[in-house]
C-alpha cells in the first residue's frame, strides 16, 4: 500500500518531479517525462522508452549514458499521451533519429504510434520496436501478440548501448528487434498491488498460493498454484522458458531475476542461486546476470525470470557500460551537462507565421470542430448506450471529452492568429490527451494528419481537401490496424474516402462531395449491425454485438454529416457575401 502522497490524482507527476530533483546528474524534467541531461554525440540515435508510472526503475530510472535518451511517463499504470511522447522525443532527438521502444500494450501502441506519425511528418526519422517477452500472454506461434514485462530491460539495454556506440538508426532498430526476439520472461505473484489512495489491491492471491503468468499493470496471472519451495519455483520458471527458447538459441544467456516490489533482496538472491544451478545443468553459460528490482509493479509481491539468448553481437551491447539513476554497468566517462531550459524549448516545434490562405482557413476549421461538438453532444447518450451493448459504455462520454477539448483548443489557437494547420494540430493534441482510450488516439492522430496535409500554403483547392481526407484515413488505419469488416470506425471511414475520391476526381464541388461522402458513411455505419467485431473490447462479446451498429462507425458518420452541413452553410454564406 502507498502511504506517502498528497493527492492520489497527482501522485505520478509529484513522484516524477522528486525523482528528477534527486537525479539531476542524469536527467532533466521536460513536459511529459524526463530526458538525459548529459551531452550526446551529434547525430546519435535517441532511444525513447516509456509507459505508465509505478514500475521504477522502469522507465525513468533507465535514462542516462549507455541506455535511454528519454522516457515518456504516463499516470499510474496508464500510457503516456501522444503529446507527452512527442515532446519527450523532440527534446531527446539529437539529429540521428528516434527509436521508440515500450511494452506491447494497447494504450501504449496507440499513443506512441500517434507520436511516431507526427514525428515522421515533421522530418524526424522515427521507428518503433515493441517488447513482447512474456511467454504467458500468448503462445509461441503468436509472438507478436505477447506483452512486455521485465524483458524491457534487455531490449532497452542493447538498443541504448548500440546508440551510444554511434550506430545508425537502421542498426539500432535491427539490434533491438533481435534482442526482443531472443528474450523470454515468466513471472509469478504472491499478492497484488494497490494504487495510491486505493483501499484494496487490484487483485488478491489466496493464502498459500501463487499466481502464474502475472502482468506488470496489476493484472493477475493466468492460473493459481500452491506455493512452491524456492527450488520448485526455480524449476518452474527455468523449464518453461527453456521450452519456449528461440529457434537460433545458443548456449549463452543473460539472466535477470526481477523483484516486482516487495520481495526482499535476500529472497531474490536465494532464488537466483537455484536458477543459476539449473541453467548450468542445462548446459547454458550465464553472462553478466542481474538480480534485483528492475521492472516493478508498485508494491506487488512477486518475481520474474528473464532470459536473453546471446550471440557475439548482442553480448557486446548487453555488456557495454551504462550509467543511469537505477542501472549502472562498467566504467563510463563523465559527460558535460546540457542546458535544461534548452532541452525543454527543443520539445516545442518551430511555428511559421500563417499565410493569408492558412489564416483564412482557421475560422472554418473552428466552425467545423464546433459542428462536430454539437452533434456529439446531441448524441452522447445514444452513443454510450450503443457502446454498452458489447463494451463498457464510455464511447459517448469519451467522444464528448475529446471534441470538447479539441474545439476549445482550436478556438483559442485561432484567437491567437494561428493558421489552420496549427489550429488542427492543437485540436488533435487536445482530443488525444483529454479523451484517452482508442477513440482519443485515433481522432487526435487523424486531425494532426489533416493539419500536416494542409500545411501552411499560399492557396488551397479541391485536391487539397482530398489529400487531407486521405491523410485522415491513412492515420486512422495505420494506427488502429483495423480493416473493412472488423466492425470499427474504419467500416464507415473507407466508404467515405472512396466516395470522396470519386466525386473529387469527377470535378464535383467540395460541398457536394462532402455530402455524398457523408451519406456513404452513414449507410455503411448502419450496415455494421450485421458484422461480428474482430477488434477492441467488443470482440469477447461478439454474439451480443450482432444486430447493433458499431458506435465508432456511427459517431464518425454523425460527424461527417455535421461537417458536410456546416461546410454547405459556410459556402452559401461566403457566396452571399460576395454578391
Amino acid at each position: 500500500m502507498t502511504r506517502i502522497f498528497d493527492d492520489p490524482a497527482s501522485f505520478a507527476d509529484d513522484a516524477l518531479d522528486g525523482f528528477a530533483a534527486a537525479n539531476r546528474r542524469y536527467v532533466a524534467r521536460v513536459d511529459g517525462g524526463v530526458v538525459r541531461s548529459t551531452e550526446m554525440d551529434e547525430g546519435q540515435v535517441a532511444l525513447v522508452i516509456g509507459g505508465g508510472s509505478g514500475h521504477y526503475p522502469a522507465f525513468a530510472g533507465l535514462v542516462g549514458q549507455g541506455l535511454a535518451a528519454g522516457s515518456a511517463c504516463g499516470n499510474m499504470f496508464a500510457s503516456p499521451a501522444a503529446g507527452q511522447v512527442y515532446r519527450v522525443a523532440r527534446a531527446a532527438n539529437n539529429g540521428g533519429g528516434v527509436l521508440l521502444s515500450y511494452g506491447n500494450y494497447a494504450g501504449d501502441v496507440l499513443h506512441f504510434g500517434q507520436a511516431e506519425l507526427r514525428l515522421n511528418a515533421e522530418g524526424i526519422d522515427t521507428r518503433t520496436v515493441l517488447v513482447t517477452d512474456d511467454i504467458a500472454s500468448a503462445p509461441i506461434d503468436q509472438l507478436e501478440n505477447r506483452r512486455g514485462i521485465a524483458g524491457d530491460l534487455t531490449v532497452f539495454k542493447v538498443a541504448g548501448a548500440a546508440a551510444e556506440a554511434g550506430l545508425s538508426l537502421d542498426d539500432v532498430e535491427r539490434l533491438a528487434r533481435k534482442a526482443n526476439y531472443r528474450t523470454r520472461s515468466l513471472g509469478v505473484a504472491f499478492d497484488g498491488c494497490t494504487l495510491p489512495g486505493a483501499e484494496e489491491p487490484l487483485f488478491s492471491v489466496q493464502p498459500g498460493h501463487m499466481s502464474l503468468g502475472l502482468g506488470i499493470h496489476g493484472e493477475p496471472g493466468i492460473s493459481d498454484h500452491p506455493m512452491p519451495t524456492a527450488s520448485e519455483l526455480a524449476d518452474l520458471l527455468v523449464s518453461n522458458l527453456l521450452e519456449d527458447k528461440p529457434d537460433d538459441a545458443g548456449s549463452r544467456v543473460a539472466a535477470i531475476v526481477n523483484g516486482l516490489g516487495t520481495v526482499k533482496y535476500d529472497e531474490l538472491f536465494l532464488l537466483y542461486g537455484r536458477i543459476e544451478a539449473l541453467l548450468g545443468k542445462a548446459g547454458l553459460e550465464i553472462v553478466e546476470p542481474e538480480c534485483g528490482e528492475l521492472v516493478t509493479s508498485l508494491d506487488m509481491a512477486g518475481v520474474s525470470l528473464t532470459l536473453l539468448w546471446l550471440d557475439d553481437e548482442l553480448e557486446t551491447y548487453w555488456s557495454a557500460p551504462a550509467d543511469t539513476p537505477a542501472f549502472r554497468k562498467g566504467n563510463v566517462a563523465a559527460r558535460a551537462h546540457r542546458d535544461v531550459q534548452e532541452l525543454a524549448t527543443a520539445a516545442e516545434a518551430p511555428v511559421e507565421p500563417p499565410t493569408e490562405a492558412a489564416a483564412a482557413l482557421s475560422s472554418g476549421a473552428v466552425a467545423l470542430l464546433e459542428a462536430a461538438r454539437a452533434v456529439v453532444i446531441e448524441h452522447e447518450d445514444e452513443l454510450g448506450k450503443m457502446d454498452a451493448v458489447a463494451g463498457d459504455g464510455d464511447h459517448g462520454i469519451g467522444m464528448r471529452r475529446g471534441v470538447d477539448a479539441a474545439a476549445d483548443a482550436a478556438g483559442q489557437a485561432a484567437a491567437d492568429s494561428a493558421g489552420a494547420d496549427r489550429v488542427l494540430i492543437t485540436a488533435g493534441e487536445a482530443w488525444a490527451e483529454k479523451a484517452g482510450g482508442t477513440s482519443g488516439a485515433l481522432w487526435g492522430s487523424g486531425l494532426i494528419a489533416v493539419a500536416h496535409s494542409l500545411g501552411n500554403r499560399e492557396s488551397y483547392g479541391p485536391e487539397d481537401a482530398l489529400n487531407a481526407a486521405s491523410a485522415f484515413s491513412a492515420a486512422i488505419t495505420n494506427l488502429g490496424k483495423a480493416e473493412a469488416g472488423d466492425k470499427t470506425m474504419v467500416d464507415a471511414l473507407l466508404p467515405y474516402i472512396e466516395t470522396f475520391t470519386a466525386r473529387t476526381r469527377n470535378g464535383d464541388p467540395v460541398a457536394d462531395t462532402l455530402a455524398a461522402a457523408a451519406g456513404a458513411a452513414t449507410d455503411a455505419a448502419a450496415e455494421t449491425a450485421s458484422l461480428r467485431p474482430k477488434k477492441g473490447r467488443a470482440r469477447p462479446l461478439a454474439e451480443k454485438s450482432i444486430g447493433h451498429p458499431d458506435p465508432g462507425a456511427v459517431s464518425f458518420a454523425l460527424i461527417a454529416e455535421a461537417l458536410a452541413h456546416t461546410f454547405q452553410e459556410l459556402t452559401t454564406k461566403k457566396e452571399q457575401t460576395h454578391e
